[in-house]
């Protein structure tokens, strides 16, 4: 639950500031008759990512065997990537958001407006359907990651009403960095995840990388319970991961958020 709670909360709310944005503006150029063109592009894409996204959960639940380990680690891997793109693209895109749409919308039809809520909301929705997916091979059950998602999407639609309102008086800059630390050691566990998966389609069942790394088998660190489920969700954590998992755990999370944290304090440098 935490990790669908947290994905859908992030998400949510860019797309939720992308609409807000464009709200905004056309209120403030006295062009509130087209808000209805960015209602229409915004739910047209949600029921697109809707579709896609039970479709495709469809095609996966069925699988089994090899089919089973290349899909989720597949998956898994889409995953990492995307969503590593998907921080650091908002971290350098984040400050100019505002005026770019703001340039688009100025010399906007209806149309171009729909378009432009469409592509926003939809590649959020998209981005979340990967995401989640991938979250509920990492979590004890399905509906834990649906209520999650569910509370995560309320929250963002929450807070995006309420920048709505406020205007640049919220500071959104902390949110989003606090988030992406823990989405990048959710994409951690993933890339974990993606290694599993890919060495049991290769049947790699012994060697040193194979072996566990340690087993807990009782307390709340040890599987069974919400705090595990949690923990494994959100944060990779396993009772008895193989070691390559936990190597490639760190081999990507150490290099990528230092990158991250090292790139953030540039930017504060900038700005001072």
């Amino acid at each position: 639950m935490g990790s669908s709670f947290l994905i859908t909360l992030r998400e949510g709310l860019e797309a939720s500031l992308v609409i807000s944005i464009l709200l905004t503006y056309l209120a403030k150029t006295n062009r509130r008759d087209e808000n209805k063109s960015v209602w229409l592009g915004t739910f047209v894409a949600i029921a697109a990512c809707l579709v896609v996204g039970i479709a495709v959960y469809v095609l996966v639940d069925g699988l089994n065997g090899k089919v089973e380990y290349a899909v989720e680690g597949t998956l898994a891997l889409a995953a990492t990537l995307v969503l590593t793109q998907m921080i650091f693209w908002m971290r350098a895109n984040a400050r100019n958001m505002s005026a770019d749409l703001r340039t688009k919308v100025e010399s906007s039809s209806k149309t171009a407006l729909v378009t432009i809520a469409f592509v926003a909301v939809a590649r959020e929705g998209l981005e979340t359907a990967l995401f989640l997916l991938s979250a509920k091979t990492e979590t004890a059950s399905g509906s834990s990651v649906v209520i999650g998602g569910v509370i995560g999407l309320v929250g963002a639609i929450g807070i995006g009403f309420f920048v709505f309102k406020a205007g640049s008086r919220v500071n959104l800059k902390t949110f989003f960095n606090v988030t992406a630390v823990l989405l990048l050691m959710f994409a951690a566990g993933l890339a974990g995840k993606t290694v599993h998966e890919f060495s049991e389609l290769l049947g790699l069942e012994t060697g040193y990388l194979i072996e566990s790394a340690w087993t807990i088998e009782s307390g709340i660190w040890a599987k069974g319970g919400t705090f595990y489920d949690f923990m494994k969700g959100l944060f990779g954590w396993h009772a008895n991961p193989e070691r390559i998992r936990v190597v490639t755990y760190f081999a990507y999370l150490i290099p990528v958020l230092g990158i991250y944290l090292k790139s953030s304090k540039a930017d504060k440098q900038l700005v001072s």
